[in-house]
């Protein structure tokens, strides 16, 4: 029996990696200059494409290839077309277009924690002045606040089923760190029974408070200001939500806050997480055991937690038990935690 030969060693990933800055400039540039967009509304050839979008013919053909490269296009002839995921998430014409999250994704206080990656692995924490992200009042959080919203749209959908099937009882919810106040908007959506207290730094609140008015949900909507581990929250809430806010800080400061959390329940009351959630092996699933690294990058403290970890930190704070949850199609878990 003839075994097969040895995989040859080869640098192929090695010149993958140490150049995939041109993947992340070509599809920025694709973005900038409304590619995908004008594909979508019928251009197919280089020169039909560069007149939509006002470059060159040769620069969009050589953007165009690469594009098909990388998985974003493709290509018959000269004629160009999107995949089933390009039309979806980056034709600006599709209400789930991600484009604009590349504001957030790609602003400096993400991308400079990268510039000097070892001084972090050093350091442990991220070296950008401030604490990073967690930095009270940062300006990133309303870029992230107005970009994210529509990849957010639809695990929000689906928390809110899995936390409030029947949607026919008066339920009063606390959204800790609302961003754009999806999470809490998709329980009121649901239930109009349901009314949402969205708590966050100010100038956040307005995209929040921007998007009650949009889903005509304003009149159950109120806010408090400030942060999470300062104001007082009242008492009362049947669901307290924390919505990939636990993964940028570290264990004890994790466990003041679900302490907080629990105080501010009422009896019965649970507190429903989204998180990326690796297996304990965190190197599985890829993409969300990754999500690691860019805690390790941007705070000084933060990381993706197991479930083990999660569970340990809300029973230290007093819960008695949690549940995990997995949320396909997306990349996030929910544990819901109860009082």
């Amino acid at each position: 029996m003839s075994s097969s030969p040895a995989q040859q060693p080869t640098p192929q990933l090695f010149f993958q990696t140490i150049n995939a800055y041109q993947r992340t400039e070509a599809l920025k540039a694709a973005i900038e200059l409304e590619v995908f967009t004008a594909i979508g509304e019928g251009a197919s050839t280089s020169v039909e494409i560069a007149a939509k979008c006002e470059a060159s013919e040769r620069g969009t053909r050589i953007l165009s290839d690469f594009l098909c490269i990388m998985g974003f296009l493709e290509k018959d002839g000269d004629r160009y077309s999107l995949t089933p995921d390009s039309a979806m998430f980056l034709d600006k014409r599709s209400p789930a277009y991600l484009g604009g999250i590349t504001e957030f994704i790609s602003s400096p206080m993400l991308t400079d924690a990268f510039k000097n990656f070892a001084d972090a692995v050093r350091k442990g924490g991220t070296t950008i002045a401030g604490g990073g992200t967690v930095a009270p009042e940062n300006p990133i959080w309303v870029k992230f606040a107005r970009g994210m919203a529509p990849m957010m749209a639809l695990p929000a959908q689906l928390m809110a089923d899995l936390a409030d099937p029947e949607a026919n009882q008066p339920v009063k919810i606390l959204d800790i760190a609302a961003g754009h106040g999806l999470f809490g908007l998709a329980f009121a959506k649901k239930n109009p029974s349901a009314t949402v207290v969205a708590l966050d730094w100010p100038s956040v609140l307005e995209v929040a408070k921007e998007n009650a008015r949009g889903v005509g949900v304003a009149d159950r909507y109120s806010t408090i200001e400030g942060s999470a581990f300062d104001v007082d929250y009242g008492s009362g809430y049947d669901l307290v939500l924390l919505t990939n806010f636990l993964h940028h800080f570290d264990p004890p400061t994790n466990e003041t806050l679900l302490r907080k959390v629990h105080a501010t329940l009422a009896e019965g009351g649970r507190a429903v997480t989204i998180e990326f959630v690796p297996n304990e092996d965190r190197i599985s699933p890829p993409d969300v055991a990754g999500f690691s690294v860019v805690m390790l990058g941007s705070t000084p403290s933060g990381d993706a937690y197991t479930f083990p970890e999660l569970e340990r930190m809300f029973a230290n704070a007093g819960f008695s038990k949690s549940e995990f949850h997995a949320l396909p199609p997306t990349l996030q878990q929910v544990v819901i935690s109860h009082k």
